[in-house]
């Protein structure tokens, strides 16, 4: 389809719990400022299937969501510089750049950030699934060609972990222990890597033990043994400079302070849960240890453009988890198949891109 005949596009929503369906819209002007993007690919993130189970009913409905994609530049508006027809981008956050955060680099704050996420037809969500897309040229990061649009898309869900390896200040000196092996515990894995650290990964499940193996990692079988223990064991009896919790679980948060080194060590919340799970510790324990718990969600424009670094030096490998891919048409499919227990990304392809994804396509 030639840019200049896009009129309609169709996108996928979420209309009701466990019932993900295709719907069309009228293509939004092309702003100035703004791009059109033919999207290839859009992956299926935590929150997307998190709604689709029924565990985010806060997040409302008709919900458009996905925001883990990658496309091609169609058009540019007529005051966009850096970007051009033919670019290859991955998504990253809408923001005006005109606030207070945005002003100070802080562009997951933005005052009115959330009213991007309101589309004619009363849809909510960011339009990750959708064939056609109009965005702020600001919303948008060029990535390696090379890169499949299913690896491209994982631009999003790294800068949320670069974001909190920043505040949790990993040196090259530092032992990182990461709970869950999850999609996101192994691009957090990856990441602190990256800094130099050692890092020593904590799962249950045979195959996400099996994966975090594949990719070099130090793992320990949390079915099979203590990972308290065996992370004590590991350091000599001191215990990690500090822990992602990767895993929305109490047990999970228990343990990570189990496991922190017994003065100055550093907690990263990087899970979310429905229902919320307990911290695990008491204020006192805090206190005495000289414990740092630190939050982390979103991303900001730097972290965007670390995770496009870490991605298109293929520093970080995110081939081995892209699960399965399905064609637009089949999103209650990769919906069933995203909320499997124990699997990793499902890509929605959007068009046909040329480029084959990293593992099967059902």
């Amino acid at each position: 389809m030639d840019k200049n005949t896009v009129e309609t596009f169709s996108f996928g929503v979420l209309t009701s719990k466990g019932h993900a369906e295709v719907h069309e819209m009228k293509l939004p002007k092309l702003g100035e400022h703004q791009i059109l993007i033919k999207q290839l690919a859009c992956n299926i993130c935590t929150a997307d299937y998190g709604q689709w189970l029924g565990l985010r009913e806060h997040q409302g409905y008709p919900m458009a969501g996905g925001h883990e994609g990658a496309g091609v530049i169609l058009e540019t508006g007529a005051k966009v510089v850096e970007l051009l027809p033919g670019d290859f981008v991955a998504i990253s956050n809408n923001y005006c750049g005109e606030c207070e955060h945005c002003r100070k680099g802080e562009e997951s704050q933005c005052v009115i950030r959330s009213s991007y996420d309101l589309h004619e037809g009363g849809y909510k969500g960011r339009m990750g699934f959708a064939e056609y897309q109009v965005r702020n040229a600001t919303a948008a990061v060029k990535m390696n060609p090379e890169l499949s649009p299913g690896e491209a898309a994982f631009l999003e869900p790294l800068a949320t972990a670069a974001k909190g390896i920043g505040k949790l200040r990993v040196s090259p000196q530092d032992t990182v222990a990461v709970i869950g092996a999850g999609t996101m515990g192994l691009l957090n894995a990856q990441a602190v890597r990256a800094c130099g650290a050692r890092v020593i990964v904590a799962e249950m499940m045979e195959k996400k033990i099996k994966t975090a193996k594949v990719m070099g990692f130090e793992v320990i079988d949390a079915g099979a043994a203590d990972p308290v223990e065996r992370v004590k064991q590991m350091t000599g009896g001191r215990g990690a400079d500090a822990v992602i919790v990767a895993a929305g679980a109490t047990k999970a948060n228990e343990q990570a302070a189990a496991m922190l080194k017994h003065f100055d060590g550093r907690m990263l919340m990087f899970a979310a849960a429905y229902p919320a799970p307990e911290l695990g510790i008491s204020s006192n324990d805090i206190h005495y240890r000289r414990m740092e718990i630190l939050g982390t969600y979103l991303g900001d424009t730097k972290d965007f453009l670390e995770a496009a670094r870490l991605l298109n030096q293929r520093v970080v490998d995110v081939r081995p988890l892209i699960e399965a891919s399905y064609p637009l048409e089949d999103i209650q499919k990769a919906f069933e198949e995203a909320a499997r227990p124990g699997n990793y990304r499902v890509s929605v392809m959007l068009h046909e891109s040329g480029r084959e994804e990293g593992t099967c396509s059902k």
